[in-house]
């Protein structure tokens, strides 16, 4: 039921053979599914010189087989959906209806990069001199490190990958050890897309130490890292220290505006079931709601009932809406947030313990009329919790939404142009929903500001991190 892992240097799948392995088990049951070996430093060293050496190659090759390339990954990642979807849900724990749609939207992300790797542009400069010629050329960056997290184990790191690749550089990419499955489905999707050997290469092992040792690397170019802020702070510092190129997409802590002329069952029900989604695992999660005051208990009383009907359990059930955390440390950290908001006067409208004494199931939680001082108003829960508070007037609400760090995702719900139009202009997010979710189609750029990052994937803004700008005057 579960595949092999391996490792996947210069076109060949490495297991085990002696190699320190890690345990990986199911987070709803914590069955033992197989064992992910680590890469050793000769493992390192074979996989930056086998990126380095086909980037020679790579780097001029002609845009049409590039994208032949990615326009056959995700034909494959089509026909094998079911499988990669079942082995996400299994070392994952996300429904299996959530995975098979993140494996769709990865074949997405490859397709869309097959078309518009074929339309990176330079352009000619008209000059002051008419014998001299002048161009803009952009080329590719060089190896990339790559580097992406367990809560959409396929989509975020194809994202990386297809954008590198589609662009003319070769990537060394450490995917999640908690959720593997999916990124040795992806390397084997490249190696029978005909990738030549080298361009891609798939590493494991201690966070730490790989990406210190990829980014002091001379031969490394790029850093490319969705995780954390504090970590993705110690990686930019680390490559900053070294002159690598980064793109950052870090953590969020998004506000919901709810303003008294939305349609506050509508929005209700939309948020709701969006909260739950990967069991609130989603770095772009509504967390911190902001409800006007006219509407505030009506808004609290249809949230509660309509996520307190989500169906929870394993990701492979039937009927399945929601799974388990994804290990327990994230689950003590969930419940953490959740006792310290209830300390300083929230109210705990629903959910608020673990569920079971097996997995780490934790139910979707609501709590109302918090402080903004509370540490869930303040830290990204990164689970199923959903912190309510009123506020008044624009100005007001603005004002609380922008008080923290955090710069990704934001959701606006009125049928107002003239609040739509001062909200979606004055929030300080990469990314603004009026009404309903629009993010993570290919053709648009998901990024964030302030602590949220820099850079981002997706668009025809995903090949800027892996080009360069060359100019070239001639006479």
């Amino acid at each position: 039921m579960y595949p092999p892992l391996s490792l996947y240097i210069n076109g060949r799948f490495l297991s085990g053979e002696g190699r320190q392995e890690q345990d990986v088990r199911d987070p709803a049951n914590s069955q033992l599914l197989g064992h992910l070996p680590w890469a050793s430093d000769d493992d390192l060293m074979q996989a930056v010189l086998a990126a380095h050496r086909a980037f020679e190659t790579w780097r001029i090759s002609s845009p049409m087989e590039r994208s032949a390339v990615l326009r056959k990954v995700g034909e494959l990642a089509r026909e094998r959906a079911d499988a990669i979807a079942r082995h996400i849900t299994l070392d994952n724990g996300k429904p299996l209806a959530e995975a098979h749609s993140e494996v769709l939207n990865s074949a997405e992300h490859a397709e869309w990069n097959a078309e518009e790797c074929r339309r990176i542009y330079g352009r000619v400069v008209p000059s002051r001199n008419p014998a001299v010629r002048q161009l803009v050329v952009r080329e590719p960056v060089g190896v990339c490190a790559a580097f992406s997290p367990w809560n959409f184990p396929l989509s975020q790191a194809i994202k990386k990958v297809a954008a590198a690749i589609g662009a003319g550089c070769t990537v060394i990419l450490k995917g999640p050890e908690e959720s593997p499955s999916a990124i040795v489905a992806l390397a084997q999707l490249f190696h029978d897309a005909g990738l030549p050997p080298g361009v891609l290469n798939v590493v494991w092992g201690v966070p730490s130490d790989i990406s210190r040792r990829l980014i002091e690397s001379p031969l490394v170019r790029k850093l490319s890292f969705t995780g954390s802020v504090p970590v993705g702070k110690q990686l930019a510092a680390l490559a900053g220290a070294h002159m690598k190129r980064i793109s950052m997409e870090l953590g969020g802590h998004s506000p919901v505006l709810v303003f008294n002329d939305a349609d506050v069952d509508t929005a209700a029900g939309m948020l709701a079931r969006f909260k739950v989604r990967n069991a609130g695992q989603v770095c772009v999660s509504p967390s911190r709601f902001y409800v006007q005051d006219q509407v505030y208990e009506r808004f609290v009383a249809a949230f509660k009932l309509a996520i307190e009907s989500t169906q929870i359990g394993h990701g492979l059930a039937p009927g399945t809406q929601m799974g388990p955390l994804v290990h327990g440390r994230r689950l003590a950290a969930v419940d953490e947030l959740v006792q310290q908001a209830v300390s300083v006067g929230g109210e705990l409208v629903c959910g608020g313990q673990k569920l079971g004494e097996s997995g780490h199931f934790y139910p979707p939680t609501v709590i109302a009329g918090l402080p903004d001082s509370a540490r869930v108003m303040n830290e990204e829960p990164f689970g199923p919790v959903a912190a309510i508070t009123r506020f008044k007037d624009t100005e007001e609400v603005l004002r609380r939404a922008n008080s923290v760090p955090y710069g990704l995702a934001s959701y606006v719900f009125t049928h107002s142009v003239t609040t739509a139009t001062r909200v979606s202009n004055g929030l300080e997010a990469g990314m603004v929903n009026i009404n309903h979710f629009g993010m993570a189609h290919p053709e648009l750029p998901f990024g964030g500001m302030k602590d949220s990052g820099m850079g981002s994937e997706g668009g025809t803004e995903t090949f800027d991190g892996f080009l360069t700008t060359k100019m070239i005057t001639q006479i």
